[in-house]
């Protein structure tokens, strides 16, 4: 989890907006390494992987209204952004995390980029 969340740093400090296949790739490698192993993921992985998924559901979102031509596979890609955010919720909450505790682990994360 720890290279995507340093390629998110990466592209959060960037001047200028990836294009649609730089960002489908990025979203598909996370989605498959979730799929994969988001059960073994630690508490902070799963934060880390909480935190890329809500920066990806926020930026597909307003690349959907940005970019007519893409607009429906933006939006597929922030539905199923969102449905790994929650699930990743659960599982934090599942394991004793407070959705406080959840939202200040993020703000932490989000203050260090």
């Amino acid at each position: 989890m720890e290279k995507y969340f340093e390629k998110m740093k990466e592209y959060l400090n960037m001047d200028s907006e990836i294009s649609y296949e730089e960002f489908n790739d990025y979203y598909s490698q996370v989605i498959a390494f979730l799929n994969d192993n988001y059960q073994h993921l630690s508490n902070d992985e799963t934060v880390k992987a909480r935190f890329i998924l809500s920066i990806l559901v926020s930026n597909s979102q307003e690349r959907a209204k940005k970019y007519k031509p893409l607009s429906k596979k933006y939006r597929k890609i922030a539905e199923k952004s969102n449905f790994w955010a929650e699930a990743l919720t659960y599982q934090l909450l599942k394991r004793g995390m407070t959705k406080q505790q959840i939202i200040q682990a993020e703000k932490e994360l989000h203050d260090a980029v």
